[in-house]
């Protein structure tokens, strides 16, 4: 039994989380495959590594392609293998897995080897959303005649 969110009342109350509340409402849309099998690592603080077993695939068989917060890796077999298999354990048919990111989160390289992709990301925002020290400047104290004055405010019956 599937339960479906709604999260309607969350977005009349928020500002720009559309991309948040569409991620989480296909969640639920999302295709149960799972070939090939992959594993996603964190590597450090804005570090990633994606590990995906693609046995039997050479690198002109893949293609990683990586749009705006969207990682596509696809593998397509070149040819028909007219071999006569008795039992066919590895599998070498066509596939496509997505992987959704974060903004600001770029792939850094891609690498293949004994059947493992591995392609590592990293997480870099720009300079104008870093946090920042702001300094405080130090003033003289108020002159005396300001000092002294006071605002008034609405007085209340006791």
């Amino acid at each position: 039994m599937r339960t479906t969110f709604d999260f309607s009342p969350l977005s009349r109350s928020s500002v720009g989380f559309d991309h948040l509340f569409e991620l989480l409402g296909s969640a639920d849309r999302m295709p149960a495959d799972n070939w090939p099998p992959y594993d996603i690592m964190r590597l450090g603080e804005s570090q990633y590594r994606i590990a995906m077993s693609v046995a039997g695939f050479s690198p002109d068989e893949l293609t990683i392609t990586h749009e705006q917060r969207l990682l596509v890796v696809s593998g397509e077999k070149a040819g028909e293998d007219n071999a006569e298999y008795l039992y066919r354990g590895i599998a070498a048919r066509n596939f496509e897995r997505r992987f959704q990111l974060a903004d600001y989160v770029m792939v850094t390289g891609a690498n293949l080897a004994n059947g493992l992709l591995t392609i590592d990301l990293v997480r870099e925002l720009p300079e104008q959303m870093k946090p920042r020290r702001i300094d405080i400047q130090q003033t003289d104290a108020l002159p005396a005649g300001e000092a002294n004055k006071q605002i008034e405010g609405d007085k209340h019956a006791a």
